[in-house]
């Protein structure tokens, strides 16, 4: 650590979060910098390492840059952050200076094209991780424009790209906003490397072996990197897959292909990948290790002001953190596999926890927010009830090559134990100025089902929800439900009557809010159909219906692209035109007018005019 970073820690700590000292709106001197009068305040003439980012700055561990730049500045690196810059020019991105040793990028916490278009294709109205919710504040396909402007700057500097677009688009992939097969984000970008996953492992390493002087064309064996070559040579170990012209004009070995990928994402057995995408062949290392609960306490205690940058007060501030300002992390990893998510290709299958003692001493300073009304939002993770590894041997052999913990019925040795996270909530509840802790993060009702040693279902009805829990059943079609890797129709009726008969016993009315997926790969007009009649059936009424969005990375759009199943390579039915897309989402709010004319056409395409009428059962007049 350089002497005038140690004098800057030295002040921060004053203000640090394991001080009393927390205040509303945190002075500008405990953010990172931004400008160069912030780089003045600290005494410094240049930095270390450049963070570029699609978002806002937040400087809260719900925010990727945040943690990638703290983990940095833990290790002694003076780092900058240039957040949202105007790509039209290199203006913004120069305005720190040339780093020392690389610029890191990423587009933001979300897919760029994804942050700006629907599944329809229609422009977004609004952005929650930009100041105001204005939309407009960063480029489409942004991780490639900012490499861009970045090679116009600085042609040698050391560049690598992060982030979940990186990470998703890391091989050959099908970009559904083209409806097109790209290339790898690093050979379009003009990156040196490309660091896929939870990235403050490798982040922290390639830093390192920069300061060291080691040149970043030499960087090869770090895990959950992608790096490229003009020779397969140089990673004969490698399994290579299908090359980009491959994959791009025939369907199927792009589906064989993306099995492979998604057999090898695995930290622990997982083996290289090469791909040949034209001019280099990127090779994928195997992903980072899972970090230690030890690692992940001191990743969720680094000093983050946990708010945006003061430069947003004028614009109302950033709409993203309201959703976390008072939420908790408390694990990563998903050993769930939903088809459709892409949360095991980026965090992978392994649960990675964080300690009760880290946890408790986050909920006490979220306490001392002057802003905390006694409610802490949420404790969890992409599933809020994986706390625990799946079983003891994932730890040691890595998660199961072809096969699930989940799907199609629970494995045999799959670890249902919620106790670890009912004590945990427990000690939360009993915190002072804790009113209520709720559990927002979804959950995995056939887990809840499947754990016959803890009533969990009690606890979280009588404590964790106040009149409402969500839940994402997705479909009830067995056909379609194989493809989400999703519990049967059995299954979700099995918990609604669970949900319902706790709820009595405990004296309590309240209330499921089911998600549902329309034009999921494998649905039929009869399937959406028979799905309605099932919301008609419940009495229920979804608040929103999500339309399948095909994004990188997942088994749902490799099936959407291909009309294939990678695991069987049997033929799916995939609807794609945007009437019948219209026509099945009608369906699942059958009851709101403006579907009306939708839901009548679609009735009569799948021959159901008998639920068209004013008998008990019909969907509309």
């Amino acid at each position: 650590m350089t002497a005038d970073n140690r004098a800057y820690r030295q002040r921060y700590a004053k203000h640090s979060h394991k001080s009393n000292n927390v205040t509303a709106r945190p002075p500008r001197e405990l953010f990172l910098p931004t400008t160069r009068a912030d780089m003045n305040v600290r005494g410094w003439n240049e930095i270390d390492i450049l963070i570029v980012t699609g978002d806002a700055y937040v400087d809260h561990p719900s925010f990727g840059h945040a943690i990638i730049a703290r983990c940095l500045e833990a290790h002694g690196f003076r780092v900058g952050i240039v957040s949202q810059p105007d790509w039209r020019s290199t203006d913004d991105f120069e305005k720190l200076g040339k780093p020392r040793l690389c610029v890191m990028l990423s587009a933001g916490n979300l897919d760029s094209m994804l942050s700006h278009y629907t599944a329809s294709g229609k422009k977004r109205h609004s952005d929650s991780y930009s100041p105001g919710g204005a939309c407009g504040r960063r480029p489409d396909r942004a991780t490639i424009v900012y490499c861009n402007r970045i090679r116009e700057l600085w042609s040698d500097i050391p560049l690598v790209i992060g982030g979940i677009e990186a990470s998703l688009r890391r091989l050959a992939h099908y970009d559904y906003w083209s409806d097109t097969v790209r290339r790898s984000l690093l050979a379009d970008s003009r990156a040196d490397l490309l660091v896929f996953g939870m990235g403050e492992r490798a982040s922290v390493e390639i830093a390192k072996r920069l300061a060291d002087g080691q040149k970043i064309s030499s960087m090869r064996d770090i895990e959950g990197t992608c790096w490229k070559t003009h020779s397969p040579a140089d990673a004969n170990d490698a399994i290579m897959l299908n090359s980009f012209d491959e994959v791009s004009s025939d369907k199927t070995k792009f589906a064989r292909s993306f099995k492979i990928f998604y057999d090898e994402n695995d930290a622990i057995r997982g083996k290289r990948l090469i791909q040949d995408q034209g001019a280099w062949y990127v090779v994928q290392n195997r992903p980072a290790r899972p970090l230690s609960t030890k690692m992940m306490d001191k990743v969720y205690a680094l000093p983050y002001t946990r708010t945006w940058h003061p430069d947003y007060d004028a614009m109302g501030g950033v709409p993203a953190l309201q959703e976390v300002k008072f939420s908790i992390t408390s694990h990563r990893g998903c050993f769930g596999e939903c088809g459709f998510c892409a949360i095991s290709s980026h965090q992978g299958r392994i649960i990675q926890r964080r300690s009760d003692e880290s946890i408790i001493r986050e909920a006490e300073l979220l306490t001392k927010i002057p802003d905390f009304k006694g409610y802490i939002h949420d404790v969890g993770g992409p599933t809020a009830n994986f706390t625990v590894p799946s079983c003891s041997e994932s730890l040691r052999r890595g998660a199961c090559k072809g096969r699930s913990c989940l799907f199609p019925e629970p494995c045999k040795n799959l670890r249902h134990d919620h106790s670890d996270y009912i004590a945990l909530l427990a000690k939360l509840r009993a915190l002072p100025k804790v009113k209520k802790v709720f559990i927002r993060s979804g959950i995995r009702y056939d887990y809840i089902l499947a754990d016959r040693k803890n009533d969990f279902l009690t606890v979280l009805c009588k404590y964790h929800i106040s009149g409402q829990l969500k839940v994402a059943p997705e479909h009830i079609s067995p056909a379609i439900l194989r493809y989400m890797r999703k519990p049967s129709r059995q299954v979700t009726e099995e918990f609604f009557k669970r949900f319902k008969d706790t709820n009595e016993a405990l004296g309590m009315k309240q209330f499921l809010v089911p998600y549902f997926i329309s034009a999921h790969p494998g649905s039929t007009l009869k399937d959406a159909v028979a799905l309605a009649e099932f919301i008609r059936d419940s009495g229920i009424r979804p608040e929103q219906v999500q339309d399948f969005t095909p994004t990188p990375g997942s088994l749902s759009t490799c099936i959407y692209y291909t009309g294939l199943d990678p695991f069987t390579m049997e033929i799916v039915y995939v609807p794609k035109s945007a009437e019948e897309r219209k026509m099945q989402r009608a369906l699942l709010q059958y009851w709101q007018p403006e579907n009306r004319r939708y839901v009548i056409k679609a009735l009569i395409k799948a021959g159901r005019q008998d639920l068209i009428g004013t008998g008990s059962r019909c969907l509309v007049r």
